[in-house]
């Protein structure tokens, strides 16, 4: 009897290590990806959805090829239901050129990693004195101050150029994070760098933002002002994405009591591995009427603050003022900041005393988009002066209107 039921459990084994192999799955696409612009691009973003290549599987893992060259990618889980919805990386392109690349899906996971260009965290303050606990999502009703009893005020992300961090707060700013060099440092710094990080060339907070947009967050709009998002229901603010290429952070509010209406909007912050620009999607539970919002550039404080506008969408500033209330152990910071809203959205250019603004709205639409950056005057990799960048920021406008291409061929072989 023992030894049937030796030979019985192995049969089992057997069987079930078989039809493992047989659920195994994995196929080949063709992805030809072009740059229709008149200049060359570096690490282009590109996102592709799933459901566009068609697997035909859950996807555990993804390989990325030119040629016989990878390219570090990256799969993402935007819906929480912890299956993989977007396949993400950043590639060099030629002006005009195109490449074709092979797309290897598999169901089955990978221990690979690539080296990481990206970081996110959003730390939650635990009872302890200066300790912190990580979080992936945090939601509380929209009475409960909670801006305090997150790490760095909200989630905080970076890419080698710059940082950022979304308040957890009715005013859902967006607050910068300024490098002298190149690299990820807020995993070390978190935001707040010692007097020893600082000596080692450590950046930090660049720019006081008040109750301004800061750097193009998006914001109410009553006819004379820009307001903040409040009352409502509940917030939640989480993290989707870490990286390596590319981070993404979401802020979801929902019984926001807006212009006679009760909404639930849900905003993503997204930002690649080699970019200091920001792609703001913004979409709601139901089609938009005549809702107005605003967003631009923060009207830095202080009276040394110049701004430019294409009159068309876009707007950037420039200016020099104390980032934070100490003035004795910190300096003033030179600061530019720049926000692109597609023409399609743009309602009216306005202002007021915290910002140089445009208005928007998508009527019949479920949401819109915009972008916004900028620069802070220490990056010994930055703009020098306003004159220059404003130039950078008409040029980064052109390139955001001519994206790069994707085209997804029909899968080569499945196994």
């Amino acid at each position: 009897m023992k030894k049937k039921t030796v030979l019985l459990a192995a049969l089992l084994s057997l069987y079930g290590w078989a039809g493992a192999q047989e659920n195994k799955s994995s196929t080949e696409v063709t992805v030809e990806v072009s740059n229709p612009w008149k200049k060359a691009k570096s690490d282009a973003p590109v996102a592709i959805s799933l459901d566009e290549l068609k697997p035909g599987f859950r996807v555990r893992s993804a390989v990325v090829m030119d040629g016989t060259t990878e390219i570090p990618s990256q799969l993402d889980d935007l819906d929480g239901d912890l299956k993989a919805d977007e396949l993400a990386f950043v590639i060099d392109l030629p002006a005009k050129g195109k490449k074709s690349l092979t797309v290897t899906l598999s169901s089955e996971k990978s221990d690979k990693r690539y080296p990481a260009r990206v970081y996110a965290t959003l730390l939650v303050r635990e009872a302890k004195k200066n300790k912190h606990a990580p979080a992936q999502s945090v939601t509380v009703p929209g009475t409960t101050n909670f801006y305090s009893m997150v790490h760095g005020h909200g989630p905080m992300f970076e890419s080698e150029l710059v940082g950022y961090r979304i308040y957890f707060n009715q005013k859902q700013t967006i607050d910068p994070y300024g490098k002298f060099n190149k690299g990820l440092e807020i995993e070390e710094s978190l935001f707040y760098p010692t007097p020893e990080q600082l000596q080692r060339g450590f950046g930090d907070d660049v720019l006081m933002v008040g109750n301004s947009c800061g750097i193009g967050a998006l914001k109410g709009w009553d006819g004379q002002k820009a307001t903040h998002i409040e009352p409502i229901a509940f917030r939640t603010e989480r993290i989707l994405s870490y990286g390596p290429i590319r981070t993404v952070a979401e802020v979801e509010v929902k019984g926001w009591e807006y212009q006679g209406k009760e909404l639930t909007m849900t905003q993503r912050y997204i930002l690649y591995a080699g970019h200091r620009d920001l792609l703001i999607e913004t979409r709601f539970s139901e089609p938009l009427e005549n809702e107005l919002f605003c967003t631009g550039v923060q009207n830095i404080m202080g009276t040394e603050t110049v701004s430019d506008s294409d009159h068309k969408g876009l707007v950037g500033s420039w200016g020099r003022h104390w980032p934070v209330t100490d003035t004795v152990r910190y300096a003033k910071e030179t600061v530019g900041i720049a926000t692109y809203i597609p023409r399609k959205y743009v309602v009216q250019e306005v202002s007021d005393k915290d910002n140089f603004l445009y208005t928007l709205s998508a009527p019949g639409q479920q949401g819109f988009h915009h972008y916004t950056m900028f620069t802070s005057r220490k990056e010994t990799f930055g703009y020098p002066d306003a004159d220059s960048w404003f130039a950078y920021m008409r040029q980064w406008k052109e390139e955001l209107e001519h994206p790069v291409l994707v085209k997804v061929k029909p899968a080569d072989k499945k196994k």
